[in-house]
């Protein structure tokens, strides 16, 4: 019996020494496991120190750099371009204004008549299309620009950056040419501006007959370029106005480029300001205050675009009647 008892004593004190030895060795066995976990803690972003550069040259158009002729490259002296002025307007006297209604019309570039605003060639002023001409003034502040047709808001130049923007900004990851798995930095790109993504200029005018001179007066407010939009499968959505500028400031500035002439490239080229003053584009009317109590413009108030053209033509031609039937023979 003895005996029994004391093989029991000798098992319970073999399985607390066990037990004891155990517990020594959790710790151990904690800082082990704790030492063998290699993986990044939640939330670690291992390219948060990455830097990140916005490339500057491929934001908005830029057209500021004009490669001039190191040599004349005319058989005759052209200087004398760069310093002519417009002719002033001749008076018009509120008093005398029997007449006066405003027309908007729209300025398409894909018509045969309308293609000197596309010509894309260069010269000691820079670009030669019609929309470069008006954004270098912008760009330079020779002109301010405006967000509606009445001119009551100007945009800053952070403004016009942002419209002349050729689309959305995309970030390119950069690679170490000895490493190609390493990412060096990350580049902030866009796409620049398109200038033959303006197919279309839209100008607001007033048409005024002067009783005192027995004629009707036309004068033209503002210019704005529409900026075509397209679907990522390439077709066309449509145009938007990107601004508008005060067509009065933009005068002497027209003054001093040449038109394209297909037939002459002598000194029978006209301005831009004597193509405007001399009605030398095609146009449609899709806006007038000619019986419109609603502000609407044409393709609003008549869904059909062919009958909206024919509108436009019954506006003008009323126009042109009013002036017709004050006369009596």
């Amino acid at each position: 019996m003895s005996l029994l008892f004391a093989n029991a004593d000798a098992q319970r004190t073999s399985r607390k020494r066990a037990a004891a030895a155990n517990t020594q060795q959790q710790p151990g066995q904690q800082v082990q496991q704790q030492n063998n976990n290699t993986g990044q803690p939640s939330g670690y972003n291992p390219y948060g120190n990455i830097p990140i550069r916005v490339d500057s040259s491929s934001m908005g158009y830029n057209d500021s750099v004009i490669k001039k002729s190191m040599r004349p490259d005319a058989a005759f002296d052209k200087s004398f371009i760069n310093e002519r002025t417009p002719l002033p307007y001749e008076h018009l006297r509120w008093d005398d204004a029997l007449f006066a209604e405003k027309v908007w019309r729209e300025v398409d570039l894909r018509e045969k008549m309308n293609m000197p605003f596309r010509y894309q060639a260069e010269d000691d002023n820079g670009d030669q299309r019609f929309i470069s001409i008006l954004l270098r003034a912008v760009r330079s502040g020779e002109v301010t620009t405006f967000s509606d047709d009445r001119f009551t808001t100007p945009l800053d130049s952070a403004g016009v950056s942002g419209i002349t923007a050729g689309g959305p900004a995309d970030t390119v990851a950069v690679r170490d040419v000895n490493d190609p798995n390493k990412i060096v930095e990350y580049r902030v790109t866009q796409s620049s501006f398109d200038p033959n993504s303006v197919m279309k200029f839209r100008i607001k005018e007033e048409w005024v007959f002067d009783r005192e001179a027995s004629r009707m007066f036309v004068r033209i407010l503002g210019i704005a370029p529409l900026k075509t939009s397209y679907l990522p499968n390439g077709q066309e959505r449509g145009s938007s106005v990107m601004f508008w500028v005060y067509y009065p400031d933009l005068r002497p500035i027209l003054a001093k480029y040449e038109v394209y002439n297909p037939k002459n490239m002598g000194m029978g080229r006209m301005t831009w300001e004597e193509l405007f003053e001399s009605r030398m584009f095609s146009s449609y009317i899709i806006k007038s205050t000619l019986d419109n109590p609603f502000n609407r413009t044409v393709r609003q108030a008549i869904k059909d675009p062919i009958l909206a053209l024919l509108e436009g033509d019954n506006i003008k031609e009323r126009i042109f009647n009013y002036e017709q039937d004050l006369w009596s023979y």
